[in-house]
């Protein structure tokens, strides 16, 4: 049934469908329509399965901000938050409206926030049904009827993967486009059927809205232990680890991906979880392999046998970014609520492609700082299109593609709320050991697992350290679980001196990119970095 609020934002945006509407299908209903539609397949172990080339990542340079009086000066613009114009924005609008009119179209009414005190409430509006499906398991979803009924969207997303630009025509640089207009309130979303665009942008969204009500707005995921006070904090670009070593059958998730830290405590913006499943093992990863043999669970670009349905999560034949997107119910240990207390500990993750940092060290309040702007890691395989193998890579904030205001912005959040509750803030690599990309081999995962064991436990925080030479961290010289020399990086290198070479080098690209990408620190959290 087409509610007079969903009437009223066809007459706002100037639709004039001439096809079906399907207003907040359920799941069951969704999978039905997307396999009907032929837009999914179904796999033998019970989930369906969503394939999207030629775009199997995100695509930043496909993404703009309407250049607008009210964000002018509070978006921090340049390479990663391009501006484009309202004249170009409304006329591409226009043409995805008139294109998206004859065709069916899914709608569904959710939010994003689990604090109440801070929800969004979202209208997606889509050409898909299994699109649909994915706005229904990563947002939250509103259960009331005589809510629905009256539902009023804050902010509205257009989806329509079908339709592709023309970049001399549109103002965009390749066929596909995700632009925001926080006037407007609107998400335009085209050319591109990959799922994580539609999560993303919803991210970005609460990214700028969040901090200007002191809301700490955070790309990480959460869990506390025998009681929410007992929270943890896991930040990490994709593929860095955040999903896996918070999914901790001893301990609640809050969330997977996406939070904000308030007054009250840490809140989770989203209702499902996206895990990177590429090489997912039972053994490694009990919680969320189970999620894939699960009906409701939508598999992307993961490849299958097509006359048997079977799957092959070890195949990256179509790409190395393949997902699993499922409600966060399907996990037993998690917070119906979506919230934690003031975490206790901070952990930020890092895949060092160099081989250079420790496994674990523990930082200052400064440092912790300085680290967080730096953002350092490695894009990981297939996460972005062209990404064929680890890159050493800084993203402040560790999600500078998701953040409209200046790192600082969000890095003062982090001191204060830090400091405030007296939070442990550590570093932990979940690269590479032993040598760089190509020599050394990545940290195993049982290896992670002890040592965020060891942090959670207050174990780590007991032990004795040294400092790290270069960039001045604290290295325990034990962890529950590990052997002693793991711990100390260079160590496991066959050539000393060549370690210390490689560790300037990474010592470098450090300053060389603080200089460029966050020169109005303060002295003291420059001070923090490596040196020389």
């Amino acid at each position: 049934m087409t509610t007079s609020s969903v009437m009223d934002s066809f007459k706002q945006f100037g639709f004039k469908p001439q096809g079906k509407i399907f207003h907040n299908l359920d799941t069951q209903a969704l999978n039905r329509e997307s396999l009907d539609r032929q837009e999914t397949k179904r796999s033998s172990c019970g989930p369906i399965v969503l394939y999207t080339q030629p775009y199997t990542g995100r695509l930043p340079q496909a993404k703009f901000f309407v250049r607008e009086a009210s964000t002018e000066k509070l978006i921090d613009w340049g390479k990663v938050n391009r501006p484009i114009s309202s004249e170009v924005f409304n006329a591409l609008k226009q043409r995805v409206i008139e294109y998206l009119n004859g065709r069916d179209l899914f709608i569904q009414d959710c939010y994003a926030g689990a604090d109440e005190s801070y929800r969004l409430s979202l209208r997606v509006i889509t050409e898909t049904a299994v699109h649909s499906l994915f706005a229904q398991t990563m947002l939250i979803c509103e259960k009331d009827s005589a809510v629905l009924k009256d539902f009023k969207a804050d902010f509205t997303v257009i989806h329509a993967p079908g339709f592709k630009a023309v970049a001399e025509r549109d103002g965009t640089t390749v066929d596909a486009f995700v632009i925001i207009s926080f006037e407007q309130r609107t998400v335009l979303i085209g050319g591109t059927a990959y799922a994580g665009e539609i999560k993303k942008s919803v991210f970005t969204i609460m990214n700028f809205l969040m901090p200007q009500r002191n809301v700490f707005p955070m790309h990480c995921s959460a869990n506390y232990g025998k009681s929410p006070e007992d929270a943890a904090i896991f930040f990490g670009l994709s593929g860095t680890g955040k999903t896996t070593l918070s999914a901790d059958p001893a301990r609640s998730l809050i969330g997977d991906d996406e939070h904000g830290w308030s007054q009250q405590g840490v809140f989770n913006f989203e209702g499902g979880c996206y895990a990177k499943v590429i090489r997912l093992s039972e053994e490694a990863e009990p919680e969320i392999f189970s999620t894939t043999k699960k009906p409701g669970t939508l598999l992307e670009n993961v490849a299958m046998n097509p006359e048997t349905g079977e799957v092959d999560f070890n195949d990256d034949v179509i790409t190395e970014n393949t997902r699993a997107s499922y409600p966060i119910s399907y996990i037993p240990n998690m917070t119906p609520s979506g919230k934690g207390g003031h975490p206790k500990n901070v952990i930020m993750l890092t895949c060092d492609a160099f081989g250079i940092l420790a496994p674990v060290a523990k930082l200052s309040q400064n440092q912790a700082m300085y680290h967080f702007l730096s953002g350092y890691t490695s894009k990981v395989a297939g996460t972005e299109a062209g990404i064929k193998e680890p890159q050493p890579t800084f993203s402040a904030c560790f999600g500078a593609p998701f953040m409209p205001m200046a790192p600082s912005v969000y890095a003062r959040l982090l001191g204060e709320y830090t400091t405030k509750h007296q939070t442990d803030v550590w570093l932990m690599n979940t690269g590479w050991i032993g040598g760089p990309y190509g020599t050394g081999k990545r940290i195993s995962i049982a290896y992670s697992r002890a040592i965020v064991s060891a942090i959670l436990s207050g174990e780590l925080a007991k032990m004795d350290t040294c400092e790290d030479p270069v960039f001045h961290t604290q290295i325990p010289l034990k962890c529950p679980g590990l052997p002693d020399e793991v711990l100390n990086p260079r160590s496991l290198w066959q050539d000393p001196q060549a370690y210390d070479r490689q560790a300037q080098m990474v010592a470098r690209l450090f300053q060389k990119n603080f200089l460029e990408n966050a020169s109005d620190a303060p002295a003291d959290v420059v001070a923090a970095g490596p040196v020389l």
